[in-house]
């Protein structure tokens, strides 16, 4: 049948939304991909960027070193969070509630402060560096590959363990108690039973951890010492603003873009083909370790736990420490909460504002977005919803390029500005809210709806009064979340801040190239507190004491 277009408030949000992702999204993309094949100096179609990286060492050298630490730092955490995962879903472990919160605190921090804690605790005059050269004993350097490893390795693997522990959660067990029943246990049932279960959830989790990896910026600029990854050699290039170096910047950006296309889609494409659904009428069991096997369990997993909150409580100690311009010394003081509220009261103000201002878009795009590509398919929201994927497969530094090389000329300038800023958490953001609204209106029966409707209440009016109230609590539960990590965004705030729109994460690397090591434990206590903070108010408005991604 043939039906006219009707124009009400649910054509309007998909225009909106299209207008959206095509004006914040397409479009920067688009101007990206124009720059990286245009010449600097005559504006003609060129390969000649491209032909710069792939012939000197030093550029492509940074895409060699991108791939050797990302996939050692999947395989670290796939390693160390399905180990994890395995051993706190099905034996009963000593304040288990208390270890999982540590674990998601460890994941929500941001990268970079880990690496600032593990130059204050192994750098060149760190505690513990000092500590063993009184000893005559010199610590491994935590500069370069080791480093980045070290620390990415313990920000990432909770990713692992969440994605693994709530599938192992819904494995039935009857499957093993008939693999036990034919003579299948120990390490061969795990591997041939377990582990093929879970695999469609690991390779979940591996993109997860390789994408994040891929795109961290901070880590590998603090702490990698001349071990150049393609985010620090993207940010480098285009801040240099000499010659060619935008257009050549942007073709670096383009490559990266190119790559982590490839792989998400490698991802998809495996996934799809081993997917498959698991009904847990009976969850397994915990049972319980004895002897020395129990006390090497808690042993590895308390010291795993340690070392991931070492970031944490270094920077919350030293924030109390006298300084004397780069130098801890003697003694506690407050002076640099004094400087940090005298000088970067506006980076903090600004923290909270932009986050909040794009969590409010993010629920009401969310929500909206997430009806109709449920409730109201059409070709439209097939491409709303195609063009959802976008943002998880482009890095924050090549979003923040992508994003002032398309707005920093008429008639939309809007580099320099907040806007871009929040602009750019929206769009890094919305992906997640988007699929979690999703998942909840998939659980929701449409009869709620139709009974409103049958009652004589407008299909917009049945929307707001009763499925997003049905739906607000598990979309506010996930809107925290984003919110967690929107305060914490460094990768494309760094490119796009200004000094009057810079914020707490910025402030934190800026003070830390400065050495100005008290101020910038400052800022990361407030930071930190402030992500416990939201982690409680999550688990208060969700009710659960666990977090499922």
């Amino acid at each position: 049948m043939n039906r006219r277009f009707r124009w009400d408030f649910w054509a309007g949000i998909t225009l909106l939304s299209i207008a959206v992702f095509g004006l914040f999204l397409i479009y920067p993309l688009f101007s990206l991909f124009v720059s990286a094949f245009q010449d600097a100096a005559t504006g003609s179609w060129s390969l000649a960027n491209f032909a710069h990286f792939f012939e000197r060492k030093y550029y492509y050298q940074s895409m060699i070193n991108s791939f050797s630490v990302t996939t050692c730092v999947t395989l670290l955490a796939v390693l160390i969070g399905t180990a994890l995962a395995y051993f706190m879903t099905l034996y009963r472990v000593r304040a288990k509630s208390v270890v999982e919160v540590c674990i998601i605190i460890s994941l929500l921090s941001p990268p970079f402060i880990g690496a600032y804690s593990w130059i204050l605790i192994g750098g060149r005059s760190g505690i513990l560096t000092r500590w063993l050269a009184d000893y005559g004993i010199d610590f491994p350097s935590i500069y370069g590959f080791a480093g980045i490893l070290l620390v990415l390795t313990l920000k990432l693997y909770p990713f692992i363990y969440l994605y693994v522990a709530g599938a192992m959660k819904n494995i039935d067990s009857a499957l093993i108690e008939a693999a036990e029943s034919l003579g299948c246990s120990g390490i061969r049932k795990v591997v041939t039973i377990i582990i093929p279960l879970i695999t469609p959830t690991i390779l979940a989790g591996a993109l997860m951890v390789f994408m994040n990896a891929m795109a961290d910026f901070g880590t590998p600029m603090l702490i990698g010492e001349g071990f150049n990854v393609m985010p620090v050699m993207i940010y480098s290039e285009f801040i240099n603003e000499v010659g060619d170096q935008a257009n050549f910047a942007a073709a670096m950006a383009a490559i990266m873009v190119l790559i982590t296309s490839t792989i998400f889609m490698v991802q998809k494409y495996i996934v799809n083909r081993k997917s498959f659904t698991m009904s847990s009428l009976r969850p397994m069991q915990t049972g319980a370790l004895h002897g020395w096997k129990n006390v090497l369990m808690h042993a590895c997993i308390y010291l795993l736990v340690a070392l991931s909150l070492i970031p944490q409580l270094v920077v919350i100690y030293t924030s109390f420490l006298k300084t004397s311009g780069s130098i801890f010394v003697d003694g506690y003081s407050l002076d640099s909460y004094r400087t940090i509220f005298e000088s970067l009261g506006t980076a903090i103000r600004n923290t909270y504002l932009f986050s909040t201002s794009a969590i409010v878009i993010i629920i009401f795009l969310g929500m909206t977005v997430a009806y109709l590509t449920t409730r109201r398919k059409s070709w439209l929201t097939d491409i709303i919803d195609t063009l959802t994927m976008f943002p998880y497969i482009i890095p924050g530094s090549v979003l923040g390029i992508t994003l002032l090389l398309a707005f920093n000329d008429e008639p939309l300038l809007l580099s320099g500005t907040a806007f871009i800023i929040i602009i750019s958490l929206v769009i890094r953001r919305l992906p997640y809210t988007l699929r979690s609204s999703s998942a909840i209106l998939y659980q929701l029966s449409p009869s709620m709806e139709e009974a409103s409707i049958s009652l004589g209440a407008s299909p917009l009016k049945t929307f707001f009064k009763v499925t997003a109230v049905m739906m607000l609590p598990g979309v506010m539960s996930g809107a925290i979340i984003s919110w967690i990590t929107a305060i914490n965004e460094l990768s494309s705030s760094v490119i796009l801040f200004t000094g009057a729109t810079k914020t707490m994460s910025v402030a934190i690397y800026t003070e830390v190239i400065r050495a100005s090591y008290g101020t910038a434990a400052a800022l990361s206590t407030i930071l930190t507190l402030t992500t416990i903070t939201a982690m409680v108010i999550f688990f208060k408005v969700s009710g659960r004491r666990d977090v499922t991604l």
